[in-house]
């Protein structure tokens, strides 16, 4: 294939034909990687938000595990994360690096506006990652935030939910092929602006 100059521009193609596929339901689904304060690995699956030129956006609260491992560290003034979307449908792949930073207010509160009713009020009752007790207690204290919010025209942001934005610095693309001849590229953002295409071997 001929990938053409510009990673987002095939990013967006790609995205859309995930979209458009019947067997896959999440084409937004994304692993985030990142590493905590040990220097250990950690990954989950989250869902993408927003993209734009090279930043990819998703949402967690502050107080969450993941939200520690995106903050700059005593050795690193700037945290970095690697995103995986992978269509096993389409037998396609795509790998971004860069760094990571808390979005503005005016992303997070679109983002979070954007949240089914349901999500918007969870965000509220929860804390999430952190142990918890019984279900029941879970559910009740869903059930008080639902009537809290209930007479509200629109259910604000709680302070501790934040969009995040990954700037890429490098964007991979992998698509099989027979015999495990797959066909890869590798885009790296070299400043000013521009992206430098290597093709790399199965």
């Amino acid at each position: 294939m001929d990938p053409g100059r510009d990673p987002i521009a095939l990013f967006e193609s790609w995205f859309q034909d995930a979209e458009q596929c019947p067997e896959i339901r999440y084409a937004h689904a994304m692993c985030l990687a990142t590493v905590d304060e040990k220097g250990h690995p950690d990954a989950r699956t989250i869902l993408l938000l927003h993209h734009h030129q090279r930043g990819f956006v998703f949402f967690t609260d502050r107080r969450s595990a993941k939200a520690r491992q995106l903050e700059p560290s005593a050795k690193s003034q700037t945290a970095h994360a690697a995103l995986t979307f992978y269509w096993g449908p389409l037998e396609r792949q795509i790998r971004i690096r860069g760094p990571v930073a808390a979005a503005s207010e005016e992303i997070s509160d679109l983002c979070f506006s954007e949240r089914p009713l349901g999500s918007r009020i969870t965000a509220w009752a929860t804390c999430q990652s952190q142990v918890m007790g019984r279900r029941e207690e879970l559910l009740a204290r869903y059930a008080n935030e639902e009537r809290r919010l209930r007479g509200l025209d629109e259910v604000p942001r709680p302070p501790h939910w934040q969009a995040y934005r990954v700037v890429a610095q490098s964007l991979e693309f992998w698509e099989a092929r027979a015999n495990r001849l797959h066909e890869r590229h590798l885009y790296q953002w070299a400043p000013p602006e521009e992206w430098r295409l290597s093709r790399l071997e199965p």
